[in-house]
């Protein structure tokens, strides 16, 4: 009787263990995931200053709320460099003045230009600026919330091709240097492309570029999958800018204070639509962006005729004054790049460059502007890419009267393992 009492005593005593170690564990783990006190209020300061002087939200279709903000209280103006800042509203010169061979290839277009979803539900009103609205969750993910919005700063020490290079980044680029440049555009065709992770995204965009790799200014406008951002996976309008390899500065959209939007039309991160897809309509956004000559400020252009926003000079060193380098194309994210097994996140439509059919990513109408008055289309270039056989380019020149680059692919495949 004795050996049955204790027998069933260790058992219950096992039990317990059993249940205190459960209880520490759900503790710990509590403990891990649940932001702190001190955190959250971190957060909700945050928050607090993105909604400030809100006139109207807009629900969107998608999920997203557009808060329409005062023009002049926008959170640009938190940055210390901005604080004394006269908002421009227009630039001083036209830059969509063309000449006729320009606007005969704007008509001739076979892609057809896309809008925003959250249009659907209404619109802001003048002397407002459409502003995606953050959620606390996409806050909670990133460890710090001051680096919320801001491309990741490894730098790689193992390829000096380029005066870019980003560990974990994997590049498929056309490439132009040699020159002051004032403003680049390009048609780029809008695609959905998987991203395998949440802390994975994929781009395609125009980006200016100053200095050296490792201290790089840079500012680009595109279109993204960036769930780490975003909180999901549908292709968004970004504009994107750093002033030190996005070690401390920089970040998507007007997640942080920098770049000063006019317009009450577009929202920076908003879903855009509808989209391409293989062997379907073609559909493209068109980006310009340029140096004003006579405030410096970058304006950003969407469309043919439609100028959101500008980032100060205030903001650069380099780039106060010109941008040494242009890239088109497209750009991956993941920690996995460059490592067996390769992620699977995609690049342009997620297929290997298609010139024939044209199913992959592909920029059209690449023009720079220099020291001239007019844009034009660069005298040098160079296809990149970071991994060949992960994500391909091919620069088409022969048989056709404008230059096109097709770019990206699917990630991980038997040639990328």
């Amino acid at each position: 009787m004795f050996w049955f009492h204790g027998s069933r005593y260790f058992r219950e005593m096992g039990l317990v263990l059993l249940g205190m170690t459960f209880i520490s564990l759900w503790i710990h783990s509590e403990a891990h995931y649940s932001p702190s006190k001190h955190r959250v209020s971190e957060i909700d300061r945050k928050i607090n200053r993105l909604r400030r002087h809100i006139v109207k939200s807009i629900k969107s279709e998608d999920g997203d709320i557009i808060d329409c903000i005062d023009l002049y209280k926008q959170p640009a103006f938190d940055h210390p460099a901005l604080r004394n800042h006269t908002i421009q509203m227009t630039p001083t010169y036209n830059p969509t003045a063309k000449n006729s061979k320009e606007r005969n290839n704007i008509e001739d277009s076979s892609m057809n230009i896309v809008t925003q979803v959250w249009k659907k539900g209404g619109s802001c009103p003048k002397e407002t600026i459409p502003v995606r609205r953050i959620r606390k969750t996409d806050l909670i993910r990133d460890d710090n919330i001051e680096n919320y919005g801001r491309k990741r700063p490894q730098l790689s020490t193992e390829n000096k091709n380029l005066s870019v290079q980003l560990a974990n980044h994997s590049k498929a680029i056309l490439l132009t240097v040699g020159y002051r440049y004032l403003g680049a555009k390009g048609d780029i065709k809008v695609f959905n492309p998987s991203v395998e992770k949440d802390d994975e995204y994929t781009t395609s965009q125009v980006s200016l570029i100053n200095g050296p790799y490792y201290e790089y200014e840079s500012i680009e406008s595109g279109w993204a999958v960036n769930p780490g951002v975003y909180g999901d996976r549908q292709t968004r309008f970004f504009v994107y800018w750093t002033a030190d390899a996005s070690k401390t500065t920089g970040c998507f959209d007007i997640t942080c204070p920098g770049f000063v939007q006019t317009s009450n039309e577009i929202a920076l991160g908003a879903a855009i639509y509808p989209l391409s897809v293989p062997n379907g309509l073609p559909y493209q956004i068109t980006v310009y962006i340029f140096k004003d000559p006579n405030t410096s400020n970058w304006w950003v252009q969407y469309g043919e005729k439609m100028n959101i926003g500008y980032w100060p000079p205030d903001l650069f060193h380099g780039l106060r004054y010109n941008a040494d380098s242009v890239e088109w194309g497209g750009e991956v994210y993941s920690t996995t790049v460059g490592h067996t097994p390769h992620t699977s996140t995609g690049m342009g439509s997620g297929r290997f460059p298609d010139y024939v059919f044209g199913n992959s990513g592909v920029v059209k109408r690449m023009r720079i502007h220099d020291n001239s008055a007019t844009l034009k289309f660069p005298e040098w270039v160079e296809q990149f890419t970071d991994e060949f056989n992960c994500y391909d380019v091919e620069y088409v020149e022969d048989y056709i009267e404008d230059p096109e680059f097709y770019y990206g692919g699917p990630g991980r495949n038997p040639m990328c393992p």
